[in-house]
């Protein structure tokens, strides 16, 4: 295959303004290839090169994936049919405008007496929880990414929870889950226990994970929803100070909202506030001044295709959640929601089916699990959002091809910048691969879920270039791989061309994704660029990697590559004779061929994140090769077997 430059039609450059930002770090990946051996197979034909001239294509929609038999509106067509609404705070009348301005300047009720603290409506919880969860916090255990931890051996104070955990017990996350473990009178008894003991360890804010202004948001979010749980005893006094702690949370949160570690954050405290001042009594002037950050916070939050900044499925998931949670909260008291709730819903529900596969569940993204279709579903139809998968979504980063049974996931995108990442993976370049309902290529994912079943000591390891299916140079990383889930130097910039390729003769037609990355120009002078093309009937995927000399840096001497290609669980392996293929042969009884164009392939051990948070041993194919620093190209081929 040729090595030439992009085509000029078609190309786009996505930058990454800071991505360098944070102390420079180790970009060293952990390799995970212990060697295993193989029976042999009979070899197949090595890949053919692939034309490389064709008209571009339109970004265009797919067929739905979900699609909520009770709504009756048309499919909306993201990228057409929508376009960022205005985000500037919502009209008011003079009265209600200076009623806002008052509270903003710390005038909390300037015209009248304070009323007595009180819930004035009962929220409809409008997502359902995990009910094994629910059962296992009655039986004594928060149940988090399948680990059970004892509740009486949790730490409410201070720093001392894997972040997984945090979020789940100081934002309160779990008080759907309980709602769902069995009846409400036995179920309130357990969510007042928790409350009081969470109460007596954090008497006051404090700067711990407790007080962060995400953790606080959700908090207060989940105290209105599922409030029957935690305020439905028979002790007048503690529910008093429940409702007290609420007032004094929401205080508390109104002078720092803006103070959030990122955008996703900052959301979640105006949610928190809005959902307060709809169902506190005496609420109005707190939910006017807090709906006017929100809207400004929510046109912040997403980049223009609709994906939040974070690039993470797992973080656009709590958006939509945290956006559905307050819109009940409007439903309850009968008000109508602000119209940039729904907006933004409609913006963000597209780019997560694109990370859906033929399953239904999640692909392993920026440290995401493979979140079940059930999860999924009943997300979007929540939503009440009726759409198609984005497909191209530039600025997200994420490409999507589907083809006949086939589902190919590309990261064509720098990875997050510091201050929006969260569990930052080096993944840029790599892909995901399946067909009908099986996973043949995936990344390891999971680096979200570490403190569960994951040992949070795999954390840096999972969120590293090697866990992805992708190429590395010297096992370094593309970006180097910081602490707290964030990334330092490393990628900045990712050109992306997609294109359709007409069908020739009798065969079919296919479609090309060609992206380069400069990751690895700044130590090695090379830049690493990948070419996908899938055919229509979505029973071959050719690619070829190239390292394409770049800048100034030496040529001279030798380096290490790596193309790793982590396999999807319960697929068995078979070798070639001549060492450079591998059959597998996958659940559903089809038999698909790998074929490495120049090096041999070797076969070790991985493993995949499920999404339960379950650690799944598996294999990866690994091409390694000893090559000068003046550049190679690797051709290899995944094709199906009649």
């Amino acid at each position: 295959m040729q090595q030439g430059g992009f085509p000029d039609a078609g190309s786009r450059p996505a930058a990454a303004p800071g991505a360098g930002a944070g102390q420079a770090a180790d970009r060293r990946a952990v390799p995970l290839r212990p060697e295993m051996e193989e029976p042999l197979a009979e070899p197949t034909d090595s890949p053919l090169s692939a034309p490389r001239s064709a008209a571009a294509s339109a970004p265009g929609m797919e067929a739905p994936l979900i699609a909520p038999p009770q709504i009756e509106a048309g499919v909306i067509e993201p990228g057409r049919a929508l376009a960022l609404a205005d985000f500037a705070p919502p009209s008011l009348g003079a009265g209600d405008r200076l009623l806002r301005f008052a509270y903003g300047i710390g005038l909390a009720q300037p015209f009248r007496k304070r009323g007595k603290t009180r819930l004035t409506a009962t929220v409809l919880a409008p997502l359902a929880g995990d009910p094994a969860a629910g059962k296992a916090l009655r039986a004594g255990h928060f149940l988090i990414h399948g680990y059970k931890s004892p509740i009486a051996d949790t730490a409410f104070a201070g720093p001392r929870l894997a972040p997984a955990f945090e979020r789940m017990v100081h934002g309160f996350r779990w008080l759907r889950d309980l709602e769902a473990g069995g009846p409400r009178p036995q179920c309130a008894q357990v969510a007042e226990r928790i409350l009081a003991t969470w109460l007596a360890a954090n008497p006051s804010p404090d700067p711990t994970p407790a007080w962060s202004i995400g953790n606080v948001g959700h908090r207060l979010l989940n105290w209105m929803v599922h409030a029957p749980l935690i305020l439905s005893g028979q002790d007048r006094a503690f529910r008093n100070k429940v409702l007290h702690t609420i007032e004094d949370t929401a205080r508390w949160l109104d002078r720092r909202v803006s103070k959030a570690d990122d955008h996703l954050g900052e959301v979640a405290g105006w949610c928190g506030l809005v959902a307060t001042g709809l169902i506190m009594a005496d609420g109005k002037p707190r939910r006017l001044f807090a709906e006017a950050g929100l809207v400004r916070a929510l046109g912040e939050l997403v980049s223009d295709d609709g994906g939040v900044l974070s690039r993470s499925p797992l973080c656009q998931i709590e958006a939509i959640e945290l956006l559905i949670g307050l819109r009940a909260c409007y439903e309850a008291v009968r008000a109508e929601p602000l119209p940039q709730i729904q907006t933004m819903l409609t913006l963000l529900v597209p780019p997560l089916l694109a990370l859906l596969h033929g399953d239904g569940g999640l692909g392993n993204w920026q440290g995401a699990g493979a979140l079940d279709a059930e999860r999924i579903e009943a997300l979007v139809k929540a939503s009440g959002i009726r759409t198609r998968p984005l497909r191209d979504a530039r600025q997200w980063g994420y490409q999507r091809v589907s083809a006949g049974k086939a589902v190919l996931q590309f990261d064509a995108g720098p990875p997050p910048v510091a201050r929006h990442a969260r569990d930052g993976c080096a993944s840029t370049l790599a892909f995901e691969f399946s067909h009908g309902r099986e996973r043949l290529i995936v990344n390891c994912g999971g680096a979200a879920f570490a403190g569960g079943l994951i040992p949070l000591r795999l954390e840096q390891g999972l969120r590293a270039t090697a866990a992805h299916s992708t190429l590395t140079i010297e096992d370094f990383n593309s970006t180097a791989v910081l602490i707290n889930g964030r990334l330092g130097s490393g990628v900045s910039e990712v050109e992306v061309d997609r294109r359709t390729l007409a069908a020739t003769g009798a065969g079919p037609g296919a479609t090309r994704v060609e992206a380069s990355h400069n990751g690895y120009v700044s130590r090695f002078g090379l830049t690493h660029r990948r070419i996908l093309i899938l055919r229509d009937d979505g029973t071959e995927l050719r690619g070829e990697d190239l390292l394409v000399p770049t800048g100034r840096k030496g040529k001279r001497g030798m380096i290490n590559v790596a193309l790793r290609f982590h396999l999807g669980p319960h697929i068995e392996l078979s070798a070639s004779a001549d060492g450079k293929g591998v059959t597998l042969a996958l659940p559903d009884g089809s038999l698909w061929q790998f074929r490495s164009g120049r090096d041999p392939v070797s076969i070790e051990e991985s493993l995949w994140a499920d999404g339960a948070g379950r650690p799944v041993g598996t294999r990866q194919l690994v091409v390694i090769a000893k090559i000068p620093r003046s550049g190679e190209s690797f051709s290899w081929l995944l094709k199906k077997m009649r």
